[in-house]
């Protein structure tokens, strides 16, 4: 990257962090279950509501609870059911066209940050009805405050719960436009161990490994805080302590309401502190391919990790220790391969692969330049990267095997 260009990046970080105080976060009232919805429904005066979920959350049953309470409550409702894994610009205008066809003043999200992800666009578009999902694309591109907005996560995982951000794919061009704006963080978060039983196995690690990245990248970040800080290493210590219980034993309730807390403490230090690489060439691959989110993390992280070097090896130490697997008298270094190994080890203990197939050699240079695009300059990293070095990484993790 050229040094001009870095500079003007570390400018750009060092502004934003210095800006982190006076800025307006905040956190979502947590609703310890749906029957408490009763309360928030009264308090709020809400008369139609729009439920923004998918066909799997549906059919698990998993949207019963809430209507429940809604009927019990005499709250008119509607349903959209046709979020995608990677939630894209058309999902989120069908969805408005209901929430304005039914009156609608509340949205509630049930699922994962796919879900979410799309409530909290359908959210930005209803305030912002003359604006295109693409132009709200940024930071602090939405600034009126949302119809109440309430996140009822089935993952534990993706921290959307307590987050600024959306992501929304375009079908047509692929790209991803990542919305970060705080009215988008959710009004209230109902988390209730029991919606993730259903979870199945597979989900239940990447999403839990997208916890993990969450709670990484952020810790590794140069725009930390004590709190996020804290915030980072306990959710760390909650995954490599639950995680491969949840994934194991789906019904393990303590590991689930482990799991879901590490999701949110992690949601909340990122919100913050932001991610890094690893979610940039993430979103890209999802954008292209529809490659999920948490897995993609999951298989990426290391690699990214590692091309950091002694750039980030005394706090991959510190989240050796809070992960317990390494200790105060190992160097930095040491703790810091001990702890990429750990992932890594994790990982395949939950049958998440080291590769990802279907990357195509010419897809490599335009994802690529989306991933720099979105990481430069707001992502705080350890090391800046330049679209060159990201293009690497892909090569890292295809897996062309099939094609011998």
């Amino acid at each position: 990257m050229f040094i001009l260009k870095k500079i003007g990046c570390r400018i750009f970080q060092i502004a934003f962090r210095a800006a982190l105080p006076i800025l307006p976060y905040r956190e979502p009232k947590i609703v310890p279950s749906c029957d408490a919805l009763g309360a928030v429904f009264s308090e709020k005066k809400t008369s139609s509501v729009l439920i923004v979920t998918d066909a799997g959350i549906v059919k698990n049953g998993l949207v019963a609870p809430v209507e429940d309470v809604l009927k019990k409550n005499k709250v008119q409702y509607a349903i959209y059911d046709k979020t995608q894994p990677n939630p894209t610009v058309d999902n989120v205008e069908e969805a408005l066209k209901i929430y304005n066809k039914n009156s609608c003043d509340t949205l509630i999200a049930i699922g994962g940050g796919s879900a979410m992800d799309c409530a909290k666009a359908v959210g930005a578009r209803v305030v912002y009805p003359k604006k295109a999902v693409g132009k709200m694309g940024g930071i602090l591109r939405v600034l009126r405050k949302l119809p109440t907005l309430i996140a009822i996560p089935t993952t534990a995982g993706t921290g959307s719960e307590t987050t600024l951000a959306a992501v929304i794919t375009d079908s047509k061009t692929h790209h991803k436009y990542a919305l970060m704006s705080f009215p988008l963080i959710p009004h209230y978060a109902v988390l209730d161990a029991k919606l993730t039983y259903s979870l199945p196995p597979h989900l239940t690690s990447t999403t839990g490994m997208d916890a993990l990245t969450h709670a990484v990248e952020a810790y590794i970040g140069r725009s930390t805080s004590k709190e996020t800080r804290r915030l980072a290493l306990e959710a760390t210590k909650l995954v490599f302590e639950n995680v491969e219980e949840a994934y194991v034993n789906g019904n393990d309730h303590k590991a689930r309401e482990n799991m879901l807390h590490a999701a949110y403490k992690a949601g909340v230090a990122f919100s913050k502190s932001y991610v890094g690489y690893i979610h940039a060439v993430a979103h890209s691959l999802g954008g292209q391919y529809g490659t999920p989110h948490g897995l993609a993390n999951a298989v990426i992280m290391p690699y990214v990790l590692e091309s950091y070097g002694k750039c980030a090896y005394k706090k991959l130490h510190r989240l050796g220790i809070a992960a317990g697997v390494c200790n105060e008298n190992d160097t930095y270094e040491a703790g810091a391969k001990k702890f990429i190994a750990a992932i890594k080890e994790l990982n395949a203990k939950m049958n998440i692969p080291n590769k990802i197939t279907g990357i195509k050699q010419e897809d490599i240079p335009e994802m690529a330049r989306h991933a720099e695009k979105e990481a430069n300059p707001l992502y705080p990293v350890p090391k800046l990267m330049a679209r060159k070095e990201l293009e690497g990484f892909y090569y890292q993790i295809a897996d062309w095997s099939e094609k011998k």
